[in-house]
């Protein structure tokens, strides 16, 4: 697949955002601030369609079954629009009838994560089969940007279109654009993959493996999702990188929640300020993802490799933290917009490091488990952004309670963080050691 073919997939991971961005901001806000609900409502919904992408393993094992990735893709966004759309209704309806509201958007956020991890999971997968290896590190750069673009475009022209507020309009608004991203999703992987290669057409040595696996499991009955998952996880590789995800996407999802609290407790930053700052540390995660991006595609390894810039870019992110921690209790010295900017670029770094090693690593163990493994690492990073939050403001909360200083609170939860990045790194550091024993391994398990 050529830049234009990584161009159109990353369409329809802008197509991905724009809709996840209506549900999980545009109407977090009119929840909290049109309808005035408690602040864990949308909180426990936003959470709740985390918790739902856990069955993400289960939809890459079917598109593994099937061959095909566009069908799931295409599907899932299929799926995530229609529960978009409940997901407004539902909002709707909390105004005037709060249970019955409340009940359909318990079922809207469940189709919206449903329809996230089959179409999500499926994408990369589609993504890493189809994109040389020296350009995976530009593809991962590419889809992220543009989803960040989708973010940006549908939450500025959805603002616009919103005023003067009414729940009609909302739906109306909504629906306009979910469905247009459901088109741009379509037309960029318009005949993009193709139909399922007949084994006359079968060119490469991965894929007639990959065949062989699919008839192997079938004659033998092995096709079920459960056998799958139990030869996925026999792959040292693939348990490792599973508590790679989990534990720097916990740390990672943890911060987020952090930054814009800290400034205005520790340093006394107004909210106009916080807010300055944050778009600080977004910034220099673009110029991180950009960088590795850069570095990995077009330096053909000499300015190292994918898993290098993943180590690297955890430690720097520990290294950030850890700068942090210490600006507790030097503030208001301490260089807090280097700081910011310091983690930003890292996050990036590691971020679209680990993305690109992820497509690589789906890619090794036994044939015809792509999807199972993508899907395994989605669900860990689901359930670390589900928790992340929750963690970093409890331990905020029970520090402050228990020895009164916001400072120290704020101190302890960088610190776990930056620990957390740390074991990171030693998990990624650790893949590449298991390569050859791993593939061993996957060939005795297969025969």
């Amino acid at each position: 697949m050529g830049w234009c073919g990584i161009f159109r997939l990353g369409l329809v991971q802008a197509a991905l955002g724009a809709v996840v961005v209506l549900v999980t901001s545009t109407l977090n806000r009119v929840m909290n601030v049109e309808y005035m609900l408690p602040a864990v409502v949308p909180g426990g919904l936003v959470a709740l369609h985390y918790a739902v992408q856990m069955i993400r393993p289960r939809l890459g094992h079917g598109s593994d079954i099937g061959g095909r990735r566009t069908p799931w893709i295409l599907g899932g966004m299929g799926v995530l629009v229609v529960g978009s759309l409940v997901c407004a209704f539902a909002t709707t309806w909390m105004g005037d009838h709060r249970v019955a509201g409340l009940a359909a958007a318990v079922v809207g956020y469940a189709l919206v994560g449903l329809g996230v991890g089959a179409a999500g999971t499926s994408l990369l997968v589609l993504l890493a089969q189809r994109v040389d290896a020296r350009r995976r590190a530009a593809a991962a750069t590419i889809m992220w940007i543009l989803m960040i673009f989708g973010f940006a475009v549908t939450s500025g022209v959805v603002g616009h279109f919103l005023d003067p507020f009414s729940a009609d309009r909302l739906i109306r608004v909504i629906a306009a654009a979910a469905g247009a991203a459901f088109l741009v999703a379509f037309a960029a992987v318009w005949k993009i993959e193709g139909a399922a290669p007949a084994p006359s057409q079968v060119r490469t040595m991965a894929e007639r493996a990959t065949m062989a696996q699919r008839a192997s499991m079938s004659d033998r009955g092995q096709s079920s999702f459960a056998a799958a998952m139990r030869q996925v996880w026999r792959e040292p590789e693939a348990r490792a990188f599973t508590v790679f995800v989990f534990l720097s996407m916990l740390a990672y999802s943890a911060q987020e929640l952090m930054l814009e609290p800290f400034a205005g407790v520790v340093f006394g930053y107004s909210p106009g300020e916080s807010t300055q700052l944050s778009g600080l540390g977004h910034g220099g995660a673009f110029l991180g993802m950009v960088t590795v991006g850069l570095a990995c595609s077009l330096s053909r390894g000499r300015l190292g490799s994918i898993r290098t810039w993943t180590v690297g870019g955890c430690l720097a992110s520990a290294a950030a933290l850890l700068g942090l921690a210490a600006a507790d209790l030097l503030a208001p010295a301490w260089p807090l917009r280097s700081s910011v900017v310091a983690l930003g670029v890292a996050n990036g770094a590691f971020t679209i490091a680990a993305i690109g090693s992820m497509m690589e690593l789906s890619q090794r163990g036994a044939p015809g488990r792509a999807g199972v493994r993508m899907g395994l690492w989605g669900a860990a990073q689901a359930v670390a952004f589900a928790l992340g939050g929750l963690v970093s403001t409890a331990i905020v909360d029970l520090v402050r309670y228990w020895l009164g200083s916001p400072t120290l609170a704020f101190a302890i939860v960088f610190f776990v963080e930056a620990a957390m990045f740390g074991m990171a790194a030693v998990c990624a550091a650790q893949i590449d050691s298991f390569k050859n024993r791993g593939t061993a391994a996957t060939t005795v398990v297969s025969l």
